[in-house]
């Protein structure tokens, strides 16, 4: 990884998954977010690590077997196919985690002992909760530990995954540091123009949207992002 996990997590306390998102729209990196129903179990949670890939197969070795192998700071990212017949993870899983160092845990599917998982306060991002445990041991597939899929993108250990209230975001771990470099100049940027509507300067003025419209006018195809891109604005179509 580019970044260090400390370092990633350093940076990223003062960013938003939505400044990095529009940092990947601008850098031309595919912006890979997990499906919007995957949400923290406590709102209000942060994570930021590498992802250490595990897809469920029924039993809980497999997730003892993705953390034997993780490092300090990843983020353990369970691949359970979305399914939302049965938990996967529950506060024992998630206790072992946090016990190894582990940065927080994210579910392409449901967990369980929702008040246990609370209690421990590592954070954790899935679909939702159901009581029962899975009723099924399937065959273990070659990538176990090798990949997984959220949603319909598939993450390695050389991605990095980002969580807050709006969500998990996958961005490549070499691109992370200009990622968040980029993220940063956002950031600023929005600041100042809240500051500036607050102050009494509409952000139609900021922009110029009375020019657009006037060159829209004239020209049916200039889209507001050309415009924006010409008058440095931070906000995106």
């Amino acid at each position: 990884m580019s970044i260090d996990p400390r370092e990633l997590g350093e940076r990223f306390a003062s960013l938003t998954t939505a400044h990095v998102a529009d940092a990947c729209l601008r850098a031309g990196v595919p912006v890979r977010c997990a499906p919007a129903a995957v949400r923290p179990v406590a709102p209000g949670v942060r994570l930021a690590g590498r992802v250490a890939p595990t897809r469920h197969v029924g039993s809980v070795d497999i997730f003892l077997e993705a953390i034997e192998q993780a490092s300090p700071g990843d983020v353990l990212v369970v691949d359970n196919t979305g399914r939302l017949d049965e938990s996967c993870v529950g506060d024992l899983v998630v206790l072992e985690a946090q016990a190894a160092g582990l940065a927080g845990v994210v579910v392409w599917g449901l967990h369980r002992d929702t008040a246990d998982i609370l209690a421990v306060g590592l954070p954790v991002f899935s679909l939702g909760a159901t009581p029962t445990g899975p009723l099924r041991l399937d065959p273990r597939p070659p990538q176990a530990l090798e990949s997984a899929e959220v949603g319909q993108w598939t993450v390695d250990g050389a991605d990095v995954v980002l969580g807050d209230d709006d969500g998990v975001l996958f961005v490549p771990a070499a691109r992370a540091a200009q990622l968040c470099d980029l993220a940063a100049s956002i950031r600023d940027t929005e600041r100042r123009q809240a500051e500036r509507i607050r102050s009494g300067v509409s952000l139609r003025q900021q922009v110029g949207f009375g020019a657009y419209l006037a060159r829209r006018a004239q020209d049916p195809t200039l889209t507001f992002r050309e415009h924006l891109r010409s008058v440095g604005g931070a906000i995106e179509e």
